[in-house]
């Protein structure tokens, strides 16, 4: 009898298909469906849920619906769930290696991004691994471009003005510009604006197509300060309860993930500054006085970076400038 339920068991396990222990896994994400990460990031699910034939499902909760954007890199560490994304230099506050892609005039292209990145990638992950965390691809925003109701044409029109900051760089950056720091999301963004909240900001054309800044903002000025990124982490203990061939399936979807968002990244700096302009925009070349006095600010800010950074952090720079 036991020699027959052993033979009806094994019989059972190749009948039944390989997603009978699909898991399904939530993944919050703190921007809407429109904006080319989350586009980016359905591909990528989609691409484990086929490659595993359904042995991992992963939910996108996009907007911060799920759990809001301050609060999903702890919600990953705490496995509330398994796998999140957020924006890298939110993390600054922590190590300084995690916001050198917010230090302004750093990196100003893809070219120089990439080569950060590459100096970057190993630092944050032996930090984020005393975590319980594992990144798997970074992508990342076009770079940052300053908008205003008026045209602006050196640093010291920017004083007084209440200024949209999302991380401690740039809430710092617009302190030595002498306007007002405020810590606004990004889905916000119009509200903040129409209550007088906030004046200017500096973000990507992608944020400021998906906000409508057209409504509440005259100018765009692409000064170029700095190629931020968003990072997708998953939670250890996750990644390593999951079969082998799982595991695989999700590296090598972060592969073509982290691929594919550079090239997105790219494409979307021109066809959003344009959708810019289409819809009454006024795109404006910064003058040199403009990029003199941001580029002061910027080297007072590397200043202080340097007298407070970890070694790990320092790291990052000397490889980057090798």
């Amino acid at each position: 009898m036991r020699k027959f339920f052993t033979l009806a068991l094994m019989a059972l396990s190749v009948i039944l298909p390989f997603n009978a222990m699909a898991q399904t896994w939530d993944m919050p994400t703190p921007y809407s469906d429109k904006v080319f990460h989350t586009i980016n990031i359905i591909e990528f699910t989609k691409e484990i849920e086929e490659a595993t034939n359904g042995a991992l499902k992963i939910t996108v909760h996009s907007a911060g619906s799920l759990y809001k954007h301050p609060d999903i890199k702890n919600a990953v560490r705490s496995n509330q769930v398994p796998i999140g994304e957020f924006f890298l230099s939110r993390l600054s506050n922590e190590d300084a290696a995690f916001g050198i892609d917010s230090q302004p005039f750093v990196a100003t292209s893809y070219a120089d991004a990439e080569k950060l990145w590459a100096a970057q990638k190993p630092v944050i992950t032996k930090l984020l691994a005393k975590q319980g965390l594992m990144p798997l691809f970074a992508v990342p925003w076009p770079p940052q471009g300053l908008y205003t109701k008026t045209e602006v044409n050196r640093v010291e029109d920017l004083k007084g003005l209440k200024f949209r900051a999302y991380n401690a760089a740039l809430e710092r950056f617009a302190t030595l510009a002498g306007a007002v720091p405020t810590q606004v999301e990004a889905p916000d963004i119009p509200q903040a604006f129409s209550t007088g909240q906030v004046e200017a900001m500096i973000t990507s054309p992608s944020t400021g197509v998906s906000s409508k800044s057209w409504d509440f903002v005259t100018t765009y000025t692409p000064i170029n300060a700095w190629v931020p990124k968003n990072i997708v982490v998953v939670n250890k203990a996750a990644f390593d309860s999951l079969d082998v061939s799982v595991q695989n399936a999700i590296l090598e979807a972060a592969q073509r993930a982290e691929k594919r968002g550079w090239e997105m990244s790219r494409a979307e700096t021109d066809e959003k500054t344009k959708i810019l302009a289409e819809n009454g925009i006024n795109v404006v070349e910064p003058s040199a006085e403009l990029m003199q006095g941001l580029k002061a600010i910027g080297e007072q800010m590397q200043k202080e970076w340097n007298e407070s950074a970890s070694d790990e952090a320092k790291t990052i720079i000397a490889n980057y400038l090798m």
